[in-house]
């Protein structure tokens, strides 16, 4: 019986692995999906800076507006680029065979990311990219070595470099060009970033959430009633 099991604890041993990044410590991104002010700056970052290379072909913008907090109106004046209706989905304009031609693969869809990737990936992504003279974008990243993309946060985060131990293993980081936003406001957009991916990845799990409570709640008092019913039932046998 040990053996079947160790065997399976190998299988997954890669998997954890790459969830982790490839070995890198993921930094916990700490979203709160109940936040919707950080939800909403989450939106608008992705739709700025995400959405025209990628789509999120399973999220409708009502759907989001609804859920968010916001009026129609305010999600077709400040976050709808790509099209004219509130109920299409957040695709973009780029074809297929321009992607392959500028990128030479189509960039992800990323409406189910965060729920392949994790939230923590997600945030230890967005943070993770240094200057790399070697690769074609001037960027890489500390947990996707030789990402295919550029840093579309550049502007806000800055240009930093990487500093790495003897063994070539990133220990921090330096500042060469500052951005928009310092380190702490930064992160605080990234990990918005991050909570609007995670939502997107299930839209209705914080309703599906507050019904489980209902539910516990229910069978809570279900099974007291429950129990008092069977020994009424039982007194007379025993």
């Amino acid at each position: 019986m040990k053996k079947p099991i160790f065997a399976l604890l190998l299988a997954l041993l890669p998997v954890t692995l790459m969830a982790a990044g490839g070995g890198v410590k993921l930094t916990p991104a700490d979203v709160d999906l109940g936040d919707q002010a950080s939800l909403q700056r989450g939106a608008k970052t992705f739709v700025n800076y995400c959405l025209s290379c990628h789509s999120a072909s399973y999220m409708r913008y009502n759907r989001m507006a609804k859920d968010l907090g916001l009026t129609e109106a305010e999600v077709i004046d400040n976050l709808m680029f790509t099209t004219d209706k509130i109920g299409n989905t957040m695709t973009i304009a780029m074809t297929t065979a321009q992607a392959k031609q500028w990128f030479g693969n189509p960039p992800p869809d990323l409406s189910v990311t965060a729920r392949s990737r994790g939230a923590d990936w997600l945030y230890s992504y967005f943070t993770g990219f240094y200057v790399d003279e070697k690769r074609p974008f001037g960027v890489n990243n500390a947990i996707f070595a030789d990402v295919g993309m550029p840093n579309v946060l550049w502007e806000l985060e800055g240009a930093k470099r990487a500093k790495h131990d003897e063994h070539g293993k990133i220990i921090g980081y330096e500042m060469v060009t500052p951005g928009l936003q310092s380190e702490t406001e930064f992160k605080q957009t990234a990990r918005d970033l991050t909570a609007f991916m995670v939502y997107m990845g299930e839209p209705v799990q914080m309703e599906r959430k507050r019904l489980g409570v209902w539910v516990i709640l229910f069978l809570s008092i279900f099974f007291v009633l429950a129990y008092f019913m069977k020994r009424e039932y039982w007194k007379d046998i025993h």
